[in-house]
Protein backbone atom coordinates (compact mmCIF):
# COMPACT_ATOMS: atom_id res chain seq x y z
CA UNK A 1 0.00 0.00 0.00
CA UNK A 2 1.50 3.77 -0.75
CA UNK A 3 1.25 5.22 2.35
CA UNK A 4 -0.30 8.66 2.67
CA UNK A 5 0.76 11.82 4.42
CA UNK A 6 -1.12 14.50 5.44
CA UNK A 7 -0.49 17.90 6.74
CA UNK A 8 -2.69 20.70 7.95
CA UNK A 9 -1.48 24.96 8.02
CA UNK A 10 -4.01 27.67 9.13
CA UNK A 11 -1.21 30.93 8.47
CA UNK A 12 -2.59 34.57 8.55
CA UNK A 13 -4.41 34.03 5.16
CA UNK A 14 -4.71 30.97 3.81
CA UNK A 15 -6.35 27.34 5.07
CA UNK A 16 -4.37 24.50 3.51
CA UNK A 17 -4.56 21.01 3.88
CA UNK A 18 -2.48 18.83 2.01
CA UNK A 19 -1.65 14.80 1.29
CA UNK A 20 1.23 13.76 0.17
CA UNK A 21 2.81 10.08 -0.63
CA UNK A 22 5.46 8.11 -0.47
CA UNK A 23 7.20 9.35 -3.92
CA UNK A 24 6.44 13.01 -2.83
CA UNK A 25 3.11 13.09 -5.44
CA UNK A 26 1.15 14.89 -3.89
CA UNK A 27 -2.54 13.42 -3.99
CA UNK A 28 -4.07 16.18 -2.66
CA UNK A 29 -3.85 20.30 -2.08
CA UNK A 30 -7.15 22.41 -1.27
CA UNK A 31 -6.49 25.77 -0.28
CA UNK A 32 -8.85 28.25 0.78
CA UNK A 33 -7.69 32.24 1.10
CA UNK A 34 -8.99 34.66 3.92
CA UNK A 35 -11.27 37.27 2.17
CA UNK A 36 -9.94 40.72 3.54
CA UNK A 37 -12.62 43.47 3.18
CA UNK A 38 -11.90 46.22 0.56
CA UNK A 39 -10.03 49.40 2.09
CA UNK A 40 -8.68 46.64 5.14
CA UNK A 41 -4.97 46.62 5.63
CA UNK A 42 -5.46 42.65 7.36
CA UNK A 43 -7.40 40.31 9.35
CA UNK A 44 -7.20 40.61 12.85
CA UNK A 45 -6.25 37.09 14.57
CA UNK A 46 -9.81 36.59 15.88
CA UNK A 47 -11.20 37.17 12.59
CA UNK A 48 -8.40 34.73 10.63
CA UNK A 49 -9.44 31.93 13.63
CA UNK A 50 -13.30 31.92 12.76
CA UNK A 51 -12.69 32.23 8.95
CA UNK A 52 -10.16 28.82 9.65
CA UNK A 53 -12.70 27.11 11.69
CA UNK A 54 -15.45 27.78 8.72
CA UNK A 55 -13.31 27.00 6.20
CA UNK A 56 -11.63 23.47 7.53
CA UNK A 57 -15.06 21.34 7.48
CA UNK A 58 -15.36 22.20 3.94
CA UNK A 59 -11.89 21.07 2.86
CA UNK A 60 -11.56 18.07 5.11
CA UNK A 61 -15.26 17.10 3.55
CA UNK A 62 -13.58 17.56 0.00
CA UNK A 63 -10.31 15.21 1.14
CA UNK A 64 -12.41 12.58 2.76
CA UNK A 65 -14.23 12.48 -0.62
CA UNK A 66 -11.52 12.40 -2.98
CA UNK A 67 -8.91 10.58 -0.70
CA UNK A 68 -8.60 6.84 0.67
CA UNK A 69 -7.89 8.01 4.31
CA UNK A 70 -6.76 4.70 5.23
CA UNK A 71 -3.61 5.15 3.43
CA UNK A 72 -3.05 7.80 5.74
CA UNK A 73 -0.13 6.54 8.10
CA UNK A 74 1.36 10.10 9.63
CA UNK A 75 -0.70 13.39 10.48
CA UNK A 76 0.83 16.97 10.62
CA UNK A 77 0.51 20.38 11.21
CA UNK A 78 2.05 23.65 11.53
CA UNK A 79 1.95 24.67 15.11
CA UNK A 80 3.72 28.34 15.22
CA UNK A 81 5.08 30.76 12.93
CA UNK A 82 9.14 29.62 13.85
CA UNK A 83 10.79 27.19 15.77
CA UNK A 84 11.75 29.14 18.13
CA UNK A 85 10.29 29.76 22.14
CA UNK A 86 7.83 32.18 22.16
CA UNK A 87 6.63 31.85 19.00
CA UNK A 88 2.91 31.63 18.77
CA UNK A 89 0.03 32.94 16.42
CA UNK A 90 -3.39 31.83 17.90
CA UNK A 91 -4.18 31.22 13.94
CA UNK A 92 -1.85 28.13 14.29
CA UNK A 93 -3.90 26.02 16.89
CA UNK A 94 -7.26 25.73 14.45
CA UNK A 95 -5.34 23.53 12.08
CA UNK A 96 -3.42 21.55 15.19
CA UNK A 97 -6.58 21.02 16.92
CA UNK A 98 -8.17 19.59 14.03
CA UNK A 99 -4.80 18.05 12.85
CA UNK A 100 -4.65 16.20 16.51
CA UNK A 101 -8.37 15.03 16.44
CA UNK A 102 -7.61 13.70 13.46
CA UNK A 103 -4.48 11.44 13.95
CA UNK A 104 -6.27 9.81 17.29
CA UNK A 105 -9.24 9.10 14.74
CA UNK A 106 -7.24 7.42 12.94
CA UNK A 107 -4.70 5.99 15.26
CA UNK A 108 -1.74 7.53 13.28
CA UNK A 109 1.23 9.41 14.62
CA UNK A 110 1.05 13.36 15.14
CA UNK A 111 3.78 15.14 14.82
CA UNK A 112 4.27 19.54 14.31
CA UNK A 113 6.91 21.15 12.42
CA UNK A 114 6.32 25.51 12.53
CA UNK A 115 5.15 27.38 9.31
CA UNK A 116 8.25 28.35 8.60
CA UNK A 117 9.99 25.10 8.17
CA UNK A 118 6.24 23.94 6.59
CA UNK A 119 7.74 26.99 3.58
CA UNK A 120 11.21 25.17 3.46
CA UNK A 121 9.70 21.65 3.33
CA UNK A 122 8.12 22.33 0.12
CA UNK A 123 11.21 23.97 -1.36
CA UNK A 124 12.87 21.09 -0.66
CA UNK A 125 10.83 18.50 -1.73
CA UNK A 126 12.29 16.50 -5.07
CA UNK A 127 15.00 19.09 -4.83
CA UNK A 128 19.08 19.07 -4.38
CA UNK A 129 18.79 20.27 -1.32
CA UNK A 130 16.91 16.79 0.29
CA UNK A 131 20.41 15.74 0.11
CA UNK A 132 22.33 18.80 1.38
CA UNK A 133 23.43 19.13 4.97
CA UNK A 134 23.30 22.73 5.05
CA UNK A 135 21.86 25.69 3.25
CA UNK A 136 20.70 28.69 3.19
CA UNK A 137 17.17 29.77 3.17
CA UNK A 138 15.50 33.62 2.15
CA UNK A 139 11.71 33.51 3.95
CA UNK A 140 10.30 36.44 2.45
CA UNK A 141 6.64 37.04 3.00
CA UNK A 142 3.65 39.04 4.25
CA UNK A 143 4.94 38.86 7.97
CA UNK A 144 8.46 37.60 7.62
CA UNK A 145 11.74 38.82 5.70
CA UNK A 146 14.35 36.34 6.91
CA UNK A 147 17.57 35.16 6.37
CA UNK A 148 18.27 31.47 7.83
CA UNK A 149 20.94 29.54 7.81
CA UNK A 150 19.84 25.58 7.75
CA UNK A 151 20.97 22.69 9.35
CA UNK A 152 19.09 19.41 7.21
CA UNK A 153 19.71 17.16 10.32
CA UNK A 154 18.62 13.30 10.13
CA UNK A 155 15.57 13.98 12.90
CA UNK A 156 14.94 17.42 12.35
CA UNK A 157 15.99 21.07 10.86
CA UNK A 158 17.71 23.17 12.92
CA UNK A 159 17.41 26.64 11.86
CA UNK A 160 19.02 29.80 13.29
CA UNK A 161 17.96 33.26 11.58
CA UNK A 162 21.00 35.37 10.33
CA UNK A 163 19.83 38.08 8.41
CA UNK A 164 17.36 39.98 7.08
CA UNK A 165 15.06 42.89 7.98
CA UNK A 166 15.20 44.73 11.15
CA UNK A 167 12.30 46.70 10.78
CA UNK A 168 8.97 46.17 8.02
CA UNK A 169 8.88 42.88 5.98
CA UNK A 170 9.46 43.06 2.36
CA UNK A 171 5.77 42.03 2.10
CA UNK A 172 4.50 44.49 4.20
CA UNK A 173 6.39 47.34 2.07
CA UNK A 174 4.74 45.41 -0.98
CA UNK A 175 0.86 45.42 0.37
CA UNK A 176 1.81 49.41 1.80
CA UNK A 177 2.56 50.53 -1.32
CA UNK A 178 0.00 48.59 -3.30
CA UNK A 179 -2.66 49.92 -0.83
CA UNK A 180 -1.20 53.69 -1.48
CA UNK A 181 -1.79 53.16 -5.18
CA UNK A 182 -5.79 52.27 -4.51
CA UNK A 183 -4.91 48.55 -4.49
CA UNK A 184 -7.19 46.03 -2.46
CA UNK A 185 -4.54 43.89 0.64
CA UNK A 186 -2.90 41.38 -0.05
CA UNK A 187 -1.61 43.45 -3.27
CA UNK A 188 1.13 41.24 -4.09
CA UNK A 189 -0.11 39.23 -6.85
CA UNK A 190 -2.16 42.13 -8.73
CA UNK A 191 1.28 44.44 -8.51
CA UNK A 192 2.85 41.37 -10.37
CA UNK A 193 0.38 41.39 -12.66
CA UNK A 194 0.69 45.61 -13.15
CA UNK A 195 4.63 45.57 -13.49
CA UNK A 196 4.87 43.38 -16.43
CA UNK A 197 4.57 46.48 -19.13
CA UNK A 198 6.18 48.88 -16.51
CA UNK A 199 9.84 50.63 -16.81
CA UNK A 200 11.92 51.26 -14.01
CA UNK A 201 11.72 54.93 -13.30
CA UNK A 202 14.98 56.78 -13.21
CA UNK A 203 15.26 58.16 -9.77
CA UNK A 204 18.36 58.26 -7.11
CA UNK A 205 17.42 55.78 -4.71
CA UNK A 206 20.62 54.24 -2.43
CA UNK A 207 20.73 50.66 -1.33
CA UNK A 208 22.54 50.87 1.84
CA UNK A 209 23.04 47.02 2.47
CA UNK A 210 26.44 46.29 4.44
CA UNK A 211 26.04 43.22 5.95
CA UNK A 212 22.86 40.50 6.30
CA UNK A 213 20.59 43.15 7.84
CA UNK A 214 18.92 45.95 6.62
CA UNK A 215 16.31 48.74 7.03
CA UNK A 216 13.22 48.71 4.19
CA UNK A 217 11.32 51.35 6.07
CA UNK A 218 13.13 54.11 4.18
CA UNK A 219 12.20 52.51 0.67
CA UNK A 220 8.55 53.43 1.81
CA UNK A 221 9.13 56.66 2.10
CA UNK A 222 10.63 56.59 -1.07
CA UNK A 223 7.71 55.10 -2.94
CA UNK A 224 5.49 57.00 -0.71
CA UNK A 225 7.02 60.42 -2.08
CA UNK A 226 7.08 58.72 -5.51
CA UNK A 227 3.55 58.05 -5.63
CA UNK A 228 2.87 61.38 -4.23
CA UNK A 229 4.61 63.49 -7.04
CA UNK A 230 1.96 62.34 -9.21
CA UNK A 231 4.05 62.04 -12.47
CA UNK A 232 4.74 58.49 -12.78
CA UNK A 233 2.68 55.44 -13.95
CA UNK A 234 1.15 52.79 -11.23
CA UNK A 235 3.07 50.14 -13.06
CA UNK A 236 5.95 52.10 -13.47
CA UNK A 237 6.18 52.42 -9.41
CA UNK A 238 5.89 49.05 -8.91
CA UNK A 239 8.51 47.45 -11.43
CA UNK A 240 10.99 49.90 -9.69
CA UNK A 241 9.82 48.81 -6.36
CA UNK A 242 10.54 45.20 -7.21
CA UNK A 243 13.47 46.01 -8.90
CA UNK A 244 14.68 47.80 -5.47
CA UNK A 245 13.78 44.75 -3.34
CA UNK A 246 15.36 42.14 -5.75
CA UNK A 247 18.79 44.04 -5.75
CA UNK A 248 18.37 44.41 -1.96
CA UNK A 249 17.74 41.04 -1.75
CA UNK A 250 20.90 40.01 -3.93
CA UNK A 251 23.52 42.23 -1.48
CA UNK A 252 21.99 40.55 1.51
CA UNK A 253 22.05 37.01 -0.06
CA UNK A 254 25.52 37.74 -1.46
CA UNK A 255 26.82 38.80 2.15
CA UNK A 256 25.39 35.67 4.09
CA UNK A 257 27.23 32.97 1.49
CA UNK A 258 30.20 34.61 1.80
CA UNK A 259 30.21 34.77 5.59
CA UNK A 260 28.74 31.19 5.68
CA UNK A 261 30.62 29.69 3.09
CA UNK A 262 27.89 28.65 1.41
CA UNK A 263 26.42 28.21 -1.75
CA UNK A 264 22.96 26.99 -1.75
CA UNK A 265 20.26 29.00 -1.07
CA UNK A 266 16.49 28.57 -0.71
CA UNK A 267 13.74 31.26 -1.56
CA UNK A 268 10.43 30.54 0.51
CA UNK A 269 7.46 32.26 0.99
CA UNK A 270 4.55 34.36 -1.07
CA UNK A 271 6.94 37.45 -1.83
CA UNK A 272 9.36 34.30 -3.58
CA UNK A 273 6.51 33.77 -6.57
CA UNK A 274 6.79 37.32 -7.59
CA UNK A 275 8.24 36.86 -11.54
CA UNK A 276 10.61 40.01 -11.41
CA UNK A 277 12.24 39.23 -8.38
CA UNK A 278 12.60 35.29 -8.28
CA UNK A 279 14.10 35.70 -12.24
CA UNK A 280 16.51 38.26 -11.68
CA UNK A 281 17.37 36.69 -8.60
CA UNK A 282 18.23 33.17 -10.67
CA UNK A 283 19.84 34.40 -12.92
CA UNK A 284 22.06 36.93 -11.37
CA UNK A 285 23.39 34.53 -8.48
CA UNK A 286 23.84 32.46 -10.99
CA UNK A 287 26.48 33.58 -12.61
CA UNK A 288 27.94 34.42 -9.23
CA UNK A 289 28.32 31.14 -8.69
CA UNK A 290 25.20 31.04 -6.01
CA UNK A 291 22.67 27.68 -6.59
CA UNK A 292 19.51 29.33 -6.23
CA UNK A 293 16.62 26.91 -5.78
CA UNK A 294 13.12 28.94 -6.39
CA UNK A 295 10.42 26.57 -5.84
CA UNK A 296 7.42 26.38 -8.64
CA UNK A 297 5.36 29.40 -7.70
CA UNK A 298 2.44 27.74 -5.62
CA UNK A 299 4.69 26.04 -3.29
CA UNK A 300 6.07 29.24 -2.96
CA UNK A 301 2.65 31.19 -0.71
CA UNK A 302 1.41 29.11 1.57
CA UNK A 303 0.38 25.96 1.74
CA UNK A 304 0.18 22.30 3.50
CA UNK A 305 2.65 20.63 1.29
CA UNK A 306 5.41 21.25 3.07
CA UNK A 307 4.88 19.95 6.45
CA UNK A 308 3.27 16.93 4.76
CA UNK A 309 6.65 16.18 3.36
CA UNK A 310 8.47 16.58 6.43
CA UNK A 311 6.60 14.27 8.26
CA UNK A 312 7.49 11.81 6.34
CA UNK A 313 10.78 12.25 6.41
CA UNK A 314 11.65 14.49 10.19
CA UNK A 315 10.66 13.37 13.63
CA UNK A 316 8.44 16.36 14.19
CA UNK A 317 8.26 18.36 17.05
CA UNK A 318 5.78 17.78 20.74
CA UNK A 319 5.16 21.38 21.98
CA UNK A 320 1.62 20.25 23.69
CA UNK A 321 -0.88 22.19 23.84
Amino acid sequence: MNNYYLGIDTSAYTTSVAVVDENNDIVFDLRKILEVEKNKKGLRQQEAVFKHIKNLPLILDELAKSVETRKIVSVSTSGKPRNIEGSYMPVFTVGKGQAYIISRILGVPFKEFSHQEGHIGAGMMNSPLEKKDNFLAFHISGGTTELLLVDNNKDNLNIDIVGGTLDISIGQLIDRIGVKLGLTFPCGSKMDNISQNGDIVDERLALKIEDTWANFSGYENFFNRLIDIGRYEKKDIVKTLFNTIYLSLEKIILYGCRKHDINDVLLVGGVASNLFIRENLKNDLHTQGINIYVPERSFCSDNAIGVSYLSKIKTGHMWGF
